[in-house]
Parts: structure tokens; C-alpha cells; sequence
């Protein structure tokens, strides 16, 4: 039977803490990363949208690394748009800074808003780590 095993990165305590939510969980050889955004450890919003995207992946980055992964790990991707996807041509020349070697399937949305003013994307990804390439 595979175990569950919660992952939380440095800095990411207070999520865990206070929104009562796994930045992840790691499930046999599965990882399932909870939506990340472009905020920092201390839940400041960043501004502008291509800091805020490369904060949200950055903070993927720091799921994966503390359960042994990382972005070529990343099978499935899913990225969810505050009101429009006005930001999408910056968004994928963020998103291509960090899977540069193997590409994960991908599906992304226009959603009304999120849980705080200000941001402009959540990143949702699911990892399997050790995967060999056919």
C-alpha cells in the first residue's frame, strides 16, 4: 500500500498553519502540488505580472524540491487566470525559464478571482518522480 507523506517547504509552515492546506502530498511516487501563486513566505502579493508568475513557479520549484523532484518531474500543469488571459504570451515566456528539458501536459483557465486582491495566476501541478523517458 503506498504512503501518504505531507510536503512542506521552508517558509510555506504558515500555510500549512493558517489555511490548514498541504503545499503538498506525496503519494507513492505521485507528488499532488496545491495551487501556487505569486505571493512571498510572508503572503505578500508580488507586483507585475511577470515577477508574480515567476514567484508562483518559483514557488512550485519549492514544493518539488522538498519532496526529491523537480520541474522535468512535472507530468500534468494546470494554470488558472485572474478575469482574462490577457497575461498568457508572458505567462509561457515565464513558464518555458523553467521546464526546459521535459514538457508537462498542460490545461489553463480564465477563472473571476482568487482568494486575495491582486493575483493573477494559480499554478497547480502533479509530479511523479523517478519517471524514465521512453
Amino acid at each position: 500500500m503506498p504512503t501518504r507523506k505531507v510536503i512542506i517547504p521552508p517558509g510555506m509552515e504558515n500555510i500549512y498553519d493558517m489555511f490548514h492546506y498541504a503545499p503538498g502530498i506525496l503519494i507513492g511516487d505521485t507528488l499532488h502540488i496545491s495551487g501556487q501563486v505569486g505571493r512571498d513566505e510572508n503572503l505578500n502579493v508580488i507586483e507585475g505580472a511577470e515577477a508574480q508568475f515567476a514567484q508562483a513557479f518559483e514557488n512550485v520549484g519549492k514544493v518539488l524540491t522538498a519532496a526529491g523532484a523537480n520541474f522535468d518531474d512535472v507530468v500534468e500543469l494546470e494554470s488558472w487566470f485572474a478575469g482574462d488571459m490577457n497575461e498568457l504570451k508572458t505567462f509561457m515566456a515565464v513558464k518555458d525559464r523553467f521546464f526546459t528539458n521535459r514538457y508537462p501536459t498542460w490545461t489553463g483557465f480564465a477563472v473571476s478571482g482568487f482568494s486575495m486582491k491582486g493575483i493573477l495566476v494559480e499554478i497547480k501541478c502533479t509530479a511523479v518522480l523517478g519517471l524514465q523517458d521512453a
